[in-house]
């Protein structure tokens, strides 16, 4: 529940994950819209890329497997679209290996997390901060998630803007969807995860030159 708080302190507040640019076009300009396009960015990216690679990351670090992390933290990073993709992985990835400096200070993993090259990425961060933290692979998924919801509800308050009822109930229907998604990860092999979002890239990038910006991506 920790790792799922928006208050864990490696900056996810601070993205939009391309929501705010389908807010400037109009893709999500109001709570149905908004309520559809998070369901969508829910089973086509989270279910078919993210969530697959924190299970396969977790078990990677359960037994630790040094050539294992380091392929799957590749693959994440190679997989991001943009620039500001690249970035958020990368950033809020440090982020949370710092924390586990203080978590896991005498944990050996920690230290071959921060030192994966170029960065460690979030996913492959989270992983481990969940198995230090007892968690089952399951539940990992379930509060990596759930935080993402939530960062991308409070993001659709804010560029919207909605009421905080209005993002209650967007919340509730990504909550609704959550187990499955998981589920769906949990059943997915590394020759059936994917990264292909083509309008979430283009979206991205056009970000990027956005004239008026409340988040980094």
């Amino acid at each position: 529940m920790w790792l799922a708080s928006p208050a864990l302190p490696v900056g996810g507040f601070s993205y939009s994950d391309g929501l705010e640019a389908a807010i400037d076009a109009g893709l999500a300009a109001d709570e149905p819209a908004a309520g559809q396009w998070l369901l969508d960015q829910l089973h086509l990216a989270q279910a078919r890329a993210d969530l697959p690679l924190v299970a396969a990351a977790f078990r990677a670090w359960q037994p630790w497997e040094p050539p294992r992390t380091e392929a799957l933290n590749g693959w994440f990073l190679a997989t991001r679209e943009t620039a500001e993709q690249r970035q958020q992985a990368e950033q809020m990835g440090r982020s949370l290996a710092e924390w586990l400096r203080v978590q896991a200070a005498d944990d050996p993993r920690r230290a071959a997390l921060a030192a994966l090259q170029p960065a460690p990425s979030w996913p492959v961060a989270f992983a481990l901060a969940a198995e230090v933290a007892g968690a089952t692979v399951r539940d990992a998924l379930l509060a990596f998630a759930f935080g993402w919801a939530e960062n991308q509800v409070a993001a659709a308050v804010k560029a919207i803007p909605l009421g905080q009822t209005a993002g209650q109930r967007i919340l509730a229907r990504l909550a609704d969807a959550i187990p499955g998604a998981v589920e769906r990860a949990l059943q997915t092999d590394d020759a059936n995860r994917q990264a292909y979002t083509p309008m979430l890239a283009v979206l991205s990038a056009r970000h990027e030159t956005q004239y008026s910006r409340l988040f980094r991506s």
